[in-house]
């Protein structure tokens, strides 16, 4: 269904507001057809480029739909809808927690989790909603304003307010995307991100070139110790292109194995999607980028510097999954601290690091919205635990109609009556976090809470991460993970570090 859709543009007028970056991008995927001009497609580059920046406002509510309606009844006549894929999905979810003696998907699926109970999920959530609605109500307000009195939007539409959020963060924090990208060349990132990590965990990541890759983008690379020993591998495949599946996400290729005399090495797979090189110009990434791959190279760490011998518990397997994502969000703030900045950030063409004054509004637009952030998140989460916990094979799944609820609740936007959100929602579908995605706040709270520890000790002091890494990813799922946090921070988990650096008061 993504790759079923796309408009074909070649007056360049069309692509007004774009900057070249994004253009360069959607020239790419014309040629890639043996176009000319332009190719608008529903792959994540083409759609941020075209939310965030295009003046068209009709094109923007074309994409918007496009996207919006992927998957479902109100896209392709219905070719790729997954409206019965979902409730067939559910029923046999359902059938098989049933059989293994639970109530519910979601109460299966908690029994493998650091969360208790059901209802412990649900007040978690509702908790964060309560704190998190009021500011982006503000937000939402604010947008509002500034969109009517300074864009001449008198009516808000769902796709403006990427348009209008990104023009008021300009206007706001004299910043945009755009002024931070050459600063965040893929090259020079990928380089600092091995600095971050042989500085915090004394890892060297090195290029092999005589290892078999699946395409000429994919690069293999060993994981070696200070004494100079392999002890793992990641094949990472960086760049969008065709027929390639969306999205950002690391995955297991081997685990770490003992059997008789011989230790399998664990190697993972680390795959993005950021906009390829054009030209002689390497692949510019916004910041947003550059949390995504720290995020996952995060996933990948954990993975890869287990020292359990058993498959079932080593790296990620057998980990909580709403503690799964603590190694990968915990990365994520060296991309928002200085000394982590000043290794990844360089201008690709002249080399210099990032300026004082950019930096300094980047930490003053960090919070931007925080609150429309948190309650989509919210949204999906509570949909996601409600879906999986109240499913009644009688009654069937009643996706849309739940999904209404939640957003009553929750949510301060709303969507078209003909979007389908739940249509393309492959993390719960497809991926591993059905009655699950409520586990990226609960391990934002694990992180935010264990990163303090750096920031009060120092943020590459390495007597930490050696702490860190022997706590916490060597150990795998071979204990519990409250076990785990606790024995690097010394007490339970608090949520007040992410509410402060979320800007909510605790």
């Amino acid at each position: 269904s993504t790759d079923a859709w796309s408009e074909h543009l070649t007056d360049e007028s069309a692509l007004a507001g774009i900057p070249e970056s994004g253009r360069a991008v959607l020239r790419a995927y014309a040629q890639e057809k043996d176009l000319d001009g332009w190719l608008v497609t529903l792959k994540q580059p083409s759609v941020q480029a075209v939310l965030t920046y295009a003046d068209d406002r009709e094109l923007r509510a074309r994409v918007y739909r496009a996207y919006g309606t992927r998957a479902s009844e109100n896209a392709n006549a219905g070719q790729f809808d997954n409206s019965a894929r979902i409730e067939k999905i559910m029923a046999l979810r359902h059938e098989s927690a049933r059989l293994l003696g639970f109530a519910s998907t979601a109460e299966e699926s908690l029994a493998t989790k650091m969360a208790g109970s059901a209802d412990q999920v649900i007040d978690f959530l509702r908790d964060f909603v309560a704190k998190a609605r009021p500011m982006a109500e503000n937000d939402l307000a604010e947008l509002k304003r500034f969109a009517a009195d300074e864009l001449g939007l008198d009516d808000l539409a769902p796709w403006d307010v990427g348009y209008a959020a990104e023009k008021l963060r300009e206007r706001k924090y004299a910043l945009s995307e755009e002024e931070l990208k050459p600063y965040f060349p893929l090259p020079a990132v990928l380089d600092g991100l091995f600095g971050v990590i042989e500085r915090v965990l004394g890892v060297s990541v090195r290029a092999r070139a005589d290892v078999d890759v699946w395409h000429p983008d994919a690069r293999y690379y060993d994981l070696v110790d200070a004494d100079g020993k392999v002890f793992a591998g990641a094949y990472i495949d960086l760049y969008a292109r065709t027929g390639k599946r969306g999205g950002a996400w690391m995955d297991v290729c081997t685990s770490r194995l003992r059997e008789h005399d011989s230790l399998q090495l664990p190697v993972a797979f680390l795959t993005c999607n950021f906009a390829p090189p054009t030209g002689d110009k390497p692949s510019l990434l916004t910041h947003d980028d550059v949390i995504t791959l720290f995020h996952e190279f995060g996933h990948g760490l954990h993975h890869m510097l287990t020292e359990v011998d058993y498959a079932g518990v080593s790296g990620i397997s057998g980990v909580e999954w709403d503690a799964v994502e603590l190694p990968s969000q915990f990365m994520e703030n060296f991309a928002w601290k200085r000394e982590g900045l000043d290794l990844i950030a360089r201008h690709w063409q002249t080399g210099a690091r990032l300026p004082d004054d950019l930096f300094e509004r980047m930490q003053a637009a960090r919070n931007f919205h925080s609150g429309l952030f948190l309650v989509r998140q919210l949204e999906f989460a509570l949909f996601d635990f409600r879906l999986h916990h109240e499913f009644d094979p009688v009654r069937g799944a009643r996706t849309m109609e739940l999904l209404e609820e939640v957003r009553r609740e929750v949510s301060v936007l709303m969507p078209p009556e003909w979007h389908r959100f739940p249509h393309a929602f492959t993390h719960i579908f497809a991926g591993g976090y059905g009655a699950g995605y409520y586990s990226y706040l609960w391990a934002e709270v694990l992180s935010a809470d264990a990163f303090e520890r750096f920031e009060q000790e120092g943020v590459f002091n390495r007597e930490v991460g050696e702490a860190w890494r022997k706590a916490v990813l060597a150990v795998g799922g071979s204990r519990p993970a409250l076990e785990s946090f606790v024995e690097f921070r010394g007490r339970e988990p608090s949520p007040d570090a992410l509410l402060r650096s979320y800007g909510v008061a605790a």
